[in-house]
């Protein structure tokens, strides 16, 4: 893996960069059978979508697979998480996405500007939009809220042409309305198992659907992660995880 000052200077620039072989091979295939037999057993539940009894979404995962909470919480990924968001971090929020073979999905052009609080409420300037998404309150975040964050997506499986990649637009994650280099430039993710995505919530990205009779999943951990304990006018977050606990 490229060293953390190279990746770091890229995220920077770009509001992604790729951390090659951040994971292990054992702790990946250890991540696909704890979120296998978790989510199927909640494949009924309001925390995980399913489709012919396969979960192909799940959210609020910080509660129900403990891994999560662990995973990010040893070098690389600590001190990578340090040198962009301080010593006052933690894991705010954890989903699951797959891509099953039969039962493919995409999702256009898009920012993640949804956070999981306790109480959607209160009322701020800096939030809005209030929703509850699997059982927990949310609201969109202001730009000054989302630059203060940053999000690891770790690759349970190879992702290729065939199995739906993530496409990002470069320099698209200032703010949420910044186009960055325009949709002309976006740049597919193409990943091995155990390599992690880093990216800004705010850089423009979309999802195709997997190619016609491909036998890949698409299979990902998303992990959420902020600088701080606090968020204004006392909204706080619905989880927060810190390194150590």
């Amino acid at each position: 893996m490229a060293g953390n000052g190279m990746a770091n200077e890229a995220l920077d620039r770009d509001g992604f960069c790729v951390l090659r072989g951040a994971v292990t091979s054992s702790v990946v295939e250890h991540l696909l059978q704890v979120c296998t037999q978790t989510l199927v057993a909640e494949s009924e539940s309001v925390r995980a979508r399913s489709s012919r009894g396969h979960v192909y979404a799940a959210r609020n995962l910080i509660a129900s697979i403990p891994e999560v909470t662990t995973v990010w919480q040893s070098d690389p990924l600590l001190s990578f998480l340090r040198a962009e968001l301080g010593d006052g971090l933690g894991l705010v929020r954890a989903l699951f996405f797959d891509k099953p073979p039969d039962r493919t999905w995409a999702l256009p052009w898009h920012k993640d500007t949804s956070i999981a609080v306790r109480d959607n409420s209160v009322e701020s300037a800096c939030f809005s939009r209030p929703t509850r998404k699997a059982g927990v309150p949310h609201l969109i975040a202001s730009d000054d809220v989302l630059q203060r964050m940053l999000t690891l997506r770790i690759h349970l499986d190879e992702v290729t042409s065939e199995n739906g990649p993530l496409q990002v637009i470069p320099g698209s994650h200032h703010s949420s309305d910044c186009e960055g280099d325009g949709v002309e430039s976006a740049v597919p993710v193409y990943a091995a198992g155990g390599d992690v995505l880093a990216m800004r919530p705010l850089i423009s990205h979309s999802s195709g659907s997997s190619q016609p009779g491909t036998r890949r999943h698409r299979r990902i951990l998303h992990l959420e992660f902020a600088n701080s304990t606090t968020l204004p006018d006392g909204v706080q977050w619905h989880d927060f995880v810190t390194p150590g606990v």
